[in-house]
């Protein structure tokens, strides 16, 4: 059976549009305290890639990428980059 490059268009249309409406991963601690999307879109506002922006800024206090804030220090028991964390941050995956 011989597919077409309509229907080959129409499964490309689709998967695109199952792509686009995926929503984004994103971390909270323990607390409750919202830490950013885990998106690589450094245009996202609350995306951990944003160096501008809250949840990613290398000075922000509620960034992972803060090596002194308490969700990015490598010592603090909940930083993610901690790996002997006692209550690491957890990754939500909405469906």
């Amino acid at each position: 059976m011989k597919t077409t490059h309509a229907a080959l268009l129409a499964i490309a249309i689709v998967a695109m549009g199952n792509a686009l409406n995926a929503q984004t991963p994103y971390i909270v601690s323990q607390s409750g305290q919202y830490l950013g999307n885990l998106s690589a879109n450094r245009f996202d506002p609350n995306s951990v890639s944003n160096p501008y922006g809250q949840y990613g800024s290398r000075y922000s206090p509620t960034s992972i990428n803060n090596p002194y804030s308490v969700y990015g220090s490598a010592y603090s028991p909940q930083g993610v980059r901690n790996p002997y964390a006692v209550s690491a941050p957890v990754i939500y995956v909405p469906r």
